[in-house]
């Protein structure tokens, strides 16, 4: 899938591109659709990178915190 290669940052900016249109109301009831079915993989692909982030870093906690243990 394409949109696992964009990053957290870029896929962020995208939505809220989406958002501002959509709030600006200048979208046709046919593009609405496809914006928000783009939103919702957006959202989905931050989440996940999100997750992951986190499960990354308490990794890294737990491998630090078992050197001072040593």
């Amino acid at each position: 899938m394409k949109d696992k290669s964009l990053n957290y940052t870029d896929a962020y900016n995208e939505l809220i591109d989406i958002v501002q249109e959509i709030e600006a109301g200048n979208i046709s009831v046919d593009t609405l659709s496809e914006k928000v079915k783009r939103a919702a993989i957006l959202i989905k692909l931050c989440k996940e990178k999100l997750t992951q982030t986190e499960v990354d870093i308490e990794e890294i906690l737990k491998d630090l915190e078992g050197d001072t243990d040593a």
